[in-house]
Order: C-alpha cells, then structure tokens, then sequence
C-alpha cells in the first residue's frame, strides 16, 4: 500500500478548530511545524506528513486522549471526492473496498485491510509509518475516524463486535466507550475493530450510481498525482500547493 509524503490540512484545522474551543492559539499548536497561519486559508495547500505530526504532538502534549476526539470529528465529509465516492457506493462492502484502494486520499498512517474471521469482518490498520511516540494517539485517530466513516456512510452507528489496540491500555482508558461499546484488548498483534459480515452486503442510503462513477474516476486520477509530488525536504519546509490531475487524453 503506497502513502504519500504530502497530506492536506485537514488533520491540523481539526486540531486548531478543538483546541480554539478551549481558547488556546494557533501559534501554541503550530509550534515547530513551520505552518504559517496564512497557510490555513488556502484551500489547495499540502503540507508534509512530518508537519502534521508535529502539530499533533503538541496536541498530545497538552491532552493525551485527544486522537480519541479528534477522530470523532473526523467526518466522511472531510475526504473530499474520495468521501462522496464512499457515501454513493452501492453497499457498505463497495465503500470500504474503494477507501482501501485510495490510501493516499485517505492520508493514513498505517496498512489498512479488511480481514474475514469466522462471520466477522476486521477492519484492520498495521504497519504504522509514524513517529513511534505518537503510536497510541495515531491508532486511536484511526480507528475512531474510520468507526465515524463507518457510521456516516450507513446512516446509523455500525454496532461493533470488538475492538484491539496494539499499545497497552492507557490511563484515560474509560474515554474509549464513547467510541467502541464492545469488548476491548490492548498490547493486541493490531488495531482493528470487528463487525459483523453481514454488514457488507449492506445498501447505503445515499448510493447514487452516476456520481459515484464520476468521484470515482476522479480519486483513480488525482492520487497518482498525490504519489508524484516531490517529498518536501528540511526541518520546516514550505508549503506546497496540491497537485492538480489533468485527464488522460483517450
């Protein structure tokens, strides 16, 4: 699974907008990213994935738990064309199979999968790529936002099976039952949260053949785009503005 070194802004306006609520600054959670308050305004700006996870350190650093809320803000909405390829996909099934193609799109940190156990589906997120001291907050991030996702593209809550966490359970454990009412396991081989299969086959509420066709089509163009941009070099590099896919002539 490739993943990219640009990201939008997506992640670090999530972090500002929560920490704005408790009156706190930008500029204490932009600290050592080299994001420009100006930079927010624009809405084609990437930045790199090293810049992103500065600002969400100093995030953990002032809320531990914080990746639990920020992942419940993370809506499907936020994934821009690849969120309304999700959202009019015939079934559940076909929305999560078309976000494992597009990681990139996605800006994950990890290897996403869906794996089968007997009648249950894990939703499974290995390999993290990140910072080793931003593993725990990175997992719950993840797995938080993709329950949202899950919950958005259906309608309604996806009802959980269980749910595991490869890092030990943290002291703020009591936070996660807002987001996983099931079974929990820490120090686990994965992250990963289980439903039951049945729920693949499920009809989304929203499934629009024609604009998912065309979203469709546009995340298959834009993420090889995404994939090509240079890697930005130095401890705090400038912003880049995102790369812009043009259609293949036939």
């Amino acid at each position: 699974m490739l993943h990219s070194h640009l990201t939008t802004l997506n992640a670090v306006s999530l972090v500002l907008t929560t920490f704005r609520e408790q009156g706190l600054p930008d500029d204490l959670l932009l600290a050592g990213s080299g994001i420009r308050p100006a930079d927010l305004s624009r809405a084609d700006t990437c930045i790199g994935t090293h810049q992103e996870m500065q600002v969400c350190a100093n995030a953990v650093a002032l809320r531990r738990e914080i990746g639990l809320e920020l992942g419940r803000r993370m809506h499907v909405s936020a994934y821009g064309m690849l969120g309304y390829a999700l959202l009019t996909s015939a079934t559940f099934g076909d929305a999560l199979r078309l976000a494992l193609r597009y990681p990139a799109l996605l800006g994950t940190l990890f290897e996403l999968s869906l794996e089968e156990d007997a009648e249950r589906i894990w939703f499974t997120a290995t390999g993290y790529q990140g910072n080793a001291q931003l593993g725990a907050f990175n997992a719950e991030f993840c797995l938080v936002s993709l329950k949202v996702i899950c919950d958005d593209l259906l309608g309604r809550p996806l009802p959980l099976l269980a749910a595991r966490f490869e890092h030990e359970a943290p002291d703020y454990q009591a936070h996660y039952a807002r987001s996983f009412a099931c079974p929990l396991q820490f120090s686990a081989t994965a992250n990963a949260f289980a439903f039951d299969r049945a729920w693949l086959a499920e009809p989304l509420p929203l499934a629009d053949a024609i604009t998912h066709q065309a979203m469709a089509e546009r995340c298959r163009e834009t993420e090889p785009g995404i994939h090509r941009a240079p890697s930005l070099a130095g401890a705090h590099p400038p912003v880049a503005r995102r790369p812009i896919a043009r259609r293949a002539r036939p």
